[in-house]
C-alpha cells in the first residue's frame, strides 16, 4: 500500500536540483533540500508520539519550515489542521478542545497564552518562528533526513479544516487524500501548469487557497514558487517579472491596481492571474483587463470541497461568474426547500458532488448528515444561478457567511459580543461592498433607551475577542433594526441602506 498523497507531491522532489522555493531574500530551496526538511520534520513529529490519524495543530506564520510540517503530516500519516495566525487563543482553544491534536505548534509569541491550552487538552506545545526557528526546528534538526511514508490509502483522512457556523460553533471539515489529490490533478490540468511555471505566491498557507490549491499544485506539476510570507506591495511589483502565475483574493488585484507601478509591461509576460476565497467585483476584473490586457480567472469553491467550477482557461471568462463546473465535479442549483434541481436561470441552493467532497464534519454527524445528501451531493448554503451556457454566478449565502479579503465571518459570533456591551440592546452584523476586501464587516448597534453606547470602548472588546478580519470595519447607531410581520431582522434591507459606504 502506497501513501498517495505524498508519492505525488513530495516523493518526485528527492533528485530535484532545481529550485522549489524563491524566498524574499533572494535565496533558493531545491525540492530535493525541501524534502530532507520534510523528513527531519516528520521523524520529529513520530518522536513527539504521532501516529497515524493523530492530528497535527500549526498555528504559525508562513516559512518553508511550516510548509515542511504539511509535508511530514502527510508522510506520517498524520491530519494536519492548519489555524489562522490572527486567532486569539481563546478562539484556539475551540480548535484544540474539538479536534484533540496530540501537537499545538505555535509562534513562541503566542506560547506563553497557548501553553494553558496546550495542557487543558493533552496537546504538545512546540514553536517555530517567522525565521523558522523555535523548539520544533530544534527538534527536527536532529533527526535524519530520510523517512519512511506510512502507508495511507485515498480514503484516508488527510486535513481537517474548521469552517464557523451561525451559532458560532466551528465544524472540523474532514478531508481525505484523495479530496485534497484529485482537486488538485482536476485544477493542474484546467489552468495548465507545468513544471516551467513560477508560482508567485503570497496567499496564506492556512487556507485552502494557499496551501490545497496553490501549493499543491506546484507540487504535483513540478514547478516553482515565490514564496513570500504574505502579500507585500513592493515585493510582488518587484517579483512579478520573474512568475508566470499569481494566485490572489480580490484584495491582491485592487491593491495592484491602486500603484502606477503595475503597467501592461510589467504583467506582460504573466500567463495567468487567477481570483478568488471572495467575489471580485465586475469593476475589478474590468479595470485589471484595461489596464494590464489580462482577463483574470475567476473560480468557486469552498472549505469542504475545495474547488468545484471555474472560468475557462480558454475561452470566455464573464465577470461576475465563476465559470461552469470543472470536470469530473457536478454542480447543480436545487429548490432550497425540496431538493428539486431547477431550471436553468432560476436562483436557487448549489449542490456539489465529486471526488474533492470532504467526507463530513468531525464529532457532527448530525451536522453532516443535514449538509450531505445520502446521494453524495453537498448542500453548499450558497444561493445561485446557471446560465444558458453553464456559467454558475453566486448571488448570496443562505447563511449570512461574509467573506472579506478571502476569509469568512460569522455574523452571529459577532453579535454575540455586541450584544453583551454596556448601553447595547441588540445588534445585527452584514457584509457590504467594500474596494479592496470584496465585503466588509458592518455592526449595526440598537442602544437601549436613554442610554449611549461608547462605541470605542465597544470596539476595542472586540479587538479583544476576535481576529482583526472578523472585527467591524464600522459600528453605526440605529434607533431599531428592520423587521418583518414575524419580527426576523431584515438583514437584506441593512446591506442595501449601507451598500455605498465604502464605495468610492
Amino acid at each position: 500500500m502506497t501513501n498517495p498523497l505524498y508519492d505525488r507531491l513530495f516523493a518526485p522532489l528527492a533528485d530535484r536540483d532545481r529550485a522549489l522555493l524563491h524566498l524574499a531574500d533572494g535565496s533558493a530551496i531545491s525540492g530535493a533540500a525541501f524534502l530532507a526538511m520534510v523528513h527531519r520534520a516528520a521523524h520529529a513529529l513520530v518522536a513527539c508520539g504521532i501516529r497515524p490519524g493523530d492530528r497535527v495543530a500549526v498555528q504559525v506564520a508562513k516559512t518553508p519550515a511550516a510548509l515542511a510540517v504539511y509535508g511530514a503530516a502527510v508522510a506520517t500519516g498524520a491530519i494536519f489542521l492548519p489555524l489562522n495566525t490572527a486567532y486569539t487563543a481563546a478562539e484556539v482553544e475551540y480548535f484544540v478542545g474539538n479536534a484533540t491534536p496530540g501537537v499545538l505548534l505555535a509562534d513562541p509569541k503566542a506560547a506563553t497564552a497557548l501553553a494553558p491550552v496546550a495542557e487543558r487538552h493533552g496537546a504538545r506545545l512546540l514553536t517555530l518562528d517567522t525565521q523558522g526557528q523555535g523548539s520544533f526546528a530544534d527538534l527536527a534538526a536532529a533527526q535524519p533526513d530520510h523517512f519512511a511514508p506510512v502507508a495511507r490509502g485515498a480514503e484516508d483522512l488527510a486535513a481537517f479544516l474548521y469552517t464557523s457556523g451561525t451559532t458560532g460553533r466551528s465544524k472540523g471539515a474532514m478531508l481525505t487524500q484523495g479530496n485534497l489529490l484529485s482537486n488538485a490533478e482536476t485544477l493542474a490540468q484546467a489552468w495548465r501548469f507545468t513544471a516551467a511555471d513560477v508560482q508567485l505566491h503570497a496567499l496564506p498557507i492556512f487556507h485552502t487557497h494557499g496551501l490545497f490549491v496553490g501549493t499543491n499544485i506546484a507540487l504535483l506539476t513540478g514547478g516553482e514558487m515565490i514564496f513570500l510570507p504574505g502579500f507585500d506591495l513592493d515585493a510582488m511589483l518587484r517579483l512579478m517579472p520573474r512568475a508566470t502565475t499569481m494566485m490572489g483574493v480580490p484584495t491582491f488585484y485592487t491593491r495592484l491596481l491602486d500603484d502606477p507601478r503595475f503597467t501592461r509591461e510589467l504583467a506582460a509576460h504573466m500567463r495567468l492571474f487567477i481570483s478568488g476565497s471572495a467575489p471580485l467585483l465586475a469593476e475589478t476584473h474590468a479595470a485589471f483587463e484595461a489596464r494590464t490586457g489580462h482577463r483574470i480567472l475567476e473560480r468557486y469553491g469552498m472549505t469542504e470541497t475545495n474547488m468545484n467550477t471555474s472560468n475557462p482557461y480558454e475561452g470566455e471568462r464573464r465577470a461576475g461568474t465563476v465559470g461552469p463546473a470543472l470536470p469530473g465535479i457536478e454542480v447543480i442549483v436545487t429548490d432550497p426547500a425540496t431538493g428539486t434541481p431547477l431550471p436553468q436561470g432560476e436562483i436557487g441552493m448549489v449542490e456539489v458532488r465529486g471526488p474533492n467532497v470532504f467526507k463530513g464534519y468531525w464529532q457532527m454527524p448530525e451536522k453532516t448528515r443535514e449538509e450531505l445528501r445520502d446521494n453524495g451531493f453537498f448542500i453548499t448554503g450558497d444561493l445561485g444561478r446557471f446560465d444558458a451556457d453553464g456559467y454558475l454566478t453566486i448571488v448570496g449565502r443562505q447563511k449570512d457567511l461574509i467573506i472579506t479579503g478571502g476569509y469568512n465571518v460569522y455574523p452571529k459570533e459577532i453579535e454575540l459580543i455586541l450584544d453583551d456591551q454596556p448601553g447595547v440592546l441588540e445588534s445585527a452584523v452584514v457584509g457590504v461592498p467594500h474596494p479592496d476586501f470584496g465585503e466588509a464587516v458592518l455592526a449595526v448597534i440598537v442602544p437601549k433607551p436613554g442610554e449611549a453606547p461608547d462605541l470605542a470602548a465597544i470596539g476595542a472588546a472586540l479587538a479583544a475577542q476576535l481576529a482583526r478580519f472578523k472585527q467591524p470595519k464600522a459600528l453605526v447607531l440605529m434607533d431599531a433594526l428592520p423587521r418583518n410581520t414575524m419580527g426576523k431582522v431584515q438583514k437584506n434591507e441593512l446591506r442595501a441602506l449601507h451598500a455605498a459606504r465604502f464605495r468610492a
